[in-house]
């Protein structure tokens, strides 16, 4: 069975993951606080294998429960819930020793997953901050590259033209990249320009051996 105690200032979100946790058998909720203070007070009283917690409450928010939180109650695993998306909050939360980060738009079946997970002792993104992440790792990973001529190339691709060089790696033309994507011609003969602008690759030949390289394609 596990523990878990839900920190949220918002009385109905509570009241709402309390009822669909109540479905799992192995998982039991054994307490409730509405900002950062009562949990910890909570835990002093109330055993828990995890802390269900957002970040933005009221008298003690997330950011400054972690510390004590951590240093009181080290054995207590933290899972952010939140409708905080950007990639600062998750490193700030994740750097204070929450074993995990999930959005509050997040199928329940998400949830009660990344609980298991944590409880374990393992450290969980949900799949759209991770697939963001990813993004922006691939992103800043492309470099200096060369063209076929052996040209100087370099890249700092938004996600959609990595989306766009892959399917051009693969052989699609420009009319079959818009129908998959669900976009105008132009606009992929856009991104296309973009890229070989960003790239300084002359060719498609080019194109292709960086996607390659990048690992965007096998």
């Amino acid at each position: 069975m596990t523990r878990i105690l839900l920190a949220d200032d918002h009385t109905i979100l509570r009241d709402g993951i309390r009822a669909l946790l109540s479905a799992d058998a192995d998982l039991d909720v054994v307490g409730e606080a509405s900002n950062g203070a009562e949990v910890l007070a909570l835990l002093a009283t109330t055993p828990a294998d995890v802390v269900l917690m957002d970040v933005q409450m009221p008298v003690l928010d997330g950011f400054a429960t972690m510390p004590e939180l951590r240093s009181r109650f080290p054995e207590v695993r933290v899972l952010v819930l939140t409708m905080l998306d950007h990639e600062n909050y998750v490193a700030r939360m994740l750097e204070a020793g929450a074993m995990g980060y999930v959005l509050k738009n997040a199928a329940i079946s998400e949830i009660t997953y990344a609980i298991r997970t944590v409880a374990a002792g393992n450290q969980f993104l949900c799949t759209e901050i991770g697939i963001n992440m990813l993004y922006k790792a691939v992103t800043q990973s492309i470099g200096p590259a060369t063209d076929e001529a052996g040209g100087p190339g370099g890249a700092d691709l938004t996600a959609r033209e990595l989306e766009v060089l892959k399917l051009i790696a693969e052989g699609l033309t420009n009319g079959e990249i818009s129908d998959k994507l669900f976009t105008s011609k132009r606009t992929i003969e856009t991104h296309r320009q973009n890229i070989i602008a960003k790239t300084q690759a002359k060719n498609t030949a080019a194109l292709i051996k960086l996607a390659v390289s990048r690992g965007l394609i096998s």
